[in-house]
């Protein structure tokens, strides 16, 4: 290459260079607005009605992009199930904040203290577990702490005084204890309990292993009542653990009532029941998710799970009227109020599992008090807070039927008039998707050989589609409500199962020809079961992406006013939103390790701040004082089971004190400058092969390819895929006569 076309040559990567430098050129950060209020999170789900909305303006659309990381707790436990920890970790936490403190626990139930402006740690209490030997039916998880504060303990006048657990942190644990904590300190508060822990073991039966019995949920506080319910393993027997509902004093840990989850038909048909040994029902619905509580009402607010096992119930025999359902109990006796099942007879694993959100809701110029329940059918059901009646119409519409021997199914199940179902309900062989024709032609075939007659088609011996499956819909993440606009926010995962059973006496056999799925004795029952997602052989889903999306619904009409995919393709997701006043919503949860920001009106992507592990956690934000900023928390310590990156990080984002100018991207800027330089490098240097057979013949290759692969993950036709075939080679074969050309024209 002659003198004047390497500088050319030049001349143009410079430009290139130019252009990138410009387009990451360093912006000025607006100056921090100080004017807007202030707020702490005091409360799971930022308030005792889980609404997840803070009334905080300074994060707005205009400036969120220049959100930064400004500290990062480690709280060190983590387990990939290797080494002495048998047992996997998946960091759920969302802290609260109370008093100018952060309170957190860790996937091990270590209870911490931070400062929230720099996550420095100001105490810790250690449970001691043994995690050896405790093997949790559902990972080591902690989603949270409670706090109360003691009304009779009045304020200290004395300076450096101090009175012992006035305001107390609570927590329940993966090895089922209950304990309290003074929240100035850390230590156990002694008059609570046995020296400050109460035994949630009691009463409820006796256990298979150390673990088949857990509390993964932050307590609920109302009154002076702490009120705990229970995860327990799914699927292996018809006598699992009792799913009890305890309130438990706050000063003392004496237990005030307790809601054993049956009717009192089926008290008066089984009189022989609990058995010796156990205080409540066996089997019955329990509570894993997060409670809601509106202590002006005296109410307490209940997901249920389902009663065990969950695929075959013609057992059940009414054990399950109260499962999957919302539930409203008096908080200070725990009488039933009202409940409404949102699936009748699940056999499905559509257990209740988001925390009932507590809003108003305006109809016809009426302000209603409401209960906003998702679900994992994809459903939100919106009803009377005082009553249970549905606020937006709810049909009851026939369903499949045709059971396995001895199932008894319910004929109908309610669908609500509106919202719509926020995912799908209905899935033909057509829908298979794949990344080549011969991996979609593998899915359909599978679609075809299932059972699938639409939503809550019973489980079978063939093996039926549970779809959505029983990861949701929604799931323990929730929605968000913004009271203001009327508008909950939810993110959904649109992502079948499939669900087989077999005679009981074929469980041996099942579970070796299967040694690394998901199958279940369901002992007591006919049948045992296998369940597994619908993975094409690569990994990949079977049905085509998005597989995640975040919606927005108003709530006075039950209209979805936007939908669009959590990141760039629609990722599955664990996790919920929370909502600012300024109209922007901060969510984790999908399996890239971001945390975005979304505009509440449009649902345009604002901003993605990088992660150090997944964020399969429900964010929360705060602003202490007015001369501060607010903060955006997030756990990142991943979820095993869904194999996003596992860490053991609290991360604060803010935006800068200072106006310094800040990069978009440091890091793009770098590398994108770098690259071009280098470029213009080579080129120069080695101009002579850029037009070498070989370089080309490869190139050309590559594009056919892509271009082919594209077309088909797009379209997923194979007429379309053979057009792009077509024209990728046209396209190439003119390239090679370019190529010829301007060789021909050098040597002239």
């Amino acid at each position: 290459m002659d003198l004047k076309k390497r500088g050319q040559l030049a001349i143009v990567v410079v430009v290139i260079a130019l252009v990138a430098t410009w387009y990451w050129w360093p912006e000025t950060p607006p100056p921090l607005d100080l004017s807007g209020p202030t707020a702490d999170w005091p409360e799971w789900g930022g308030d005792a009605g889980g609404q997840r909305f803070s009334p905080l303006t300074q994060i707005t659309r205009e400036n969120v992009r220049f959100l930064e990381m400004v500290w990062e707790h480690h709280g060190g436990d983590v387990s990939d199930g290797g080494g002495d920890i048998p047992s996997t970790t998946s960091y759920q936490l969302t802290p609260i904040l109370v008093d100018g403190t952060m309170y957190g626990c860790s996937p091990f139930n270590r209870v911490f203290a931070l400062d929230p402006e720099t996550g420095e740690e100001i105490w810790s209490f250690d449970p001691e577990s043994d995690l050896a030997n405790t093997r949790p039916a559902n990972q080591w998880i902690c989603r949270g702490v409670a706090h109360w504060l003691d009304p009779e303990l009045g304020e200290v006048q004395e300076p450096g005084e101090e009175q012992a657990c006035r305001r107390r942190i609570y927590t329940a644990t993966n090895d089922a204890r209950l304990i309290a904590l003074d929240a100035a300190t850390g230590e156990p508060c002694q008059g609570f309990g046995e020296g400050g822990q109460v035994d949630l073991t009691r009463g409820v039966g006796s256990f298979w292993w150390e673990g088949e019995y857990q509390v993964t949920s932050a307590p609920t506080v109302i009154h002076d009542l702490v009120v705990v319910g229970s995860a327990v393993s799914d699927n292996g027997r018809v006598d699992a653990p009792s799913g009890v509902v305890r309130a438990y004093d706050a000063r003392s840990g004496e237990m005030r009532w307790a809601w054993d989850p049956v009717t009192p038909e089926y008290r008066e048909r089984h009189p022989e029941a609990p058995p010796e040994g156990a205080e409540f029902f066996l089997g019955t619905p329990n509570v894993w998710g997060m409670m809601s509580a509106d202590a002006e009402r005296d109410l307490l607010f209940l997901p249920t799970g389902n009663s065990s096992p969950d695929y075959y119930g013609g057992q059940r025999d009414g054990i399950d009227e109260y499962a999957s359902s919302v539930v409203a109990l008096r908080a200070s006796t725990g009488a039933l109020v009202w409940y409404f099942q949102t699936v009748h007879h699940d056999l499905w694993d559509y257990d209740v599992a988001a925390q009932p959100t507590l809003t108003t809701v305006v109809r016809d110029g009426q302000e209603l008090p409401a209960v906003v329940q998702a679900t994992k059918m994809g459903l939100i059901f919106v009803l009377h807070r005082e009553t249970g009646e549905p606020i937006l119409p709810v049909q009851e519409r026939p369903v499949p039927q045709d059971g396995v021997a001895g199932e008894v199914l319910s004929p109908t199940q309610p669908f609500p008039v509106k919202p719509p179902p926020l995912v799908p309900h209905a899935l033909s062989p057509d829908r298979a998707w794949g990344l080549t024709p011969w991996h979609r032609s593998e899915c359909r075939e599978w679609i075809e050989s299932l059972r699938f007659d639409g939503i809550y088609t019973p489980p079978s011996l063939q093996g039926s589609m549970m779809y959505p499956g029983n990861t949701g819909g929604s799931n323990w993440g929730g929605v968000a409500v913004d009271p203001v606009r009327g508008v909950a926010v939810a993110n959904v995962n649109d992502f079948p199962f499939t669900v087989r059973l077999f005679p009981a006496a074929e469980y041996e056999r099942e579970r070796e020809a299967n040694p690394g799925g998901e199958v279940a004795p369901q002992r007591g029952t006919p049948y045992g079961m296998s369940r597994a997602p619908f993975l094409s052989p690569l990994g990949l889903p079977c049905i085509k992406p998005p597989w995640g999306t975040i919606l927005a619904v108003e709530l006075a009409t039950g209209e979805v006013k936007w939908e669009v995919p959590l990141s760039f393709i629609g990722l599955f997701s664990s996790g919920g939103p929370l909502i600012t006043a300024s109209g922007i919503i901060f969510i984790g949860a999908a399996m890239d390790n971001y945390l975005r920001a979304f505009d509440i009106a449009t649902g345009e992507e604002l901003w993605a701040g990088r992660l150090p592990a997944g964020g399969q956690a429900n964010p929360m934000t705060y602003r202490l004082h007015e001369n501060g900023r607010q903060f955006v928390v997030i756990a990142a310590g991943g979820h095993a089971k869904m194999g996003t990156t596992l860490g053991d990080s609290i991360v604060a984002f803010a935006l800068p004190e200072t106006r310094t100018p800040v990069f978009r991207s440091v890091g793009g800027t770098l590398l994108y400058v770098g690259l071009a330089l280098v470029s213009a490098f080579l080129l120069i240097r080695f101009g002579k092969y850029v037009f070498s057979k070989w370089l080309w013949f490869g190139l050309l290759v590559v594009l056919v390819i892509l271009s082919t692969e594209t077309t088909w993950l797009i379209t997923q036709s194979i007429v379309a895929m053979v057009l792009s075939f077509g024209l990728a080679l046209v396209i190439a074969f003119l390239l090679t006569r370019f190529r010829k050309y301007f060789l021909s024209r050098r040597r002239v």
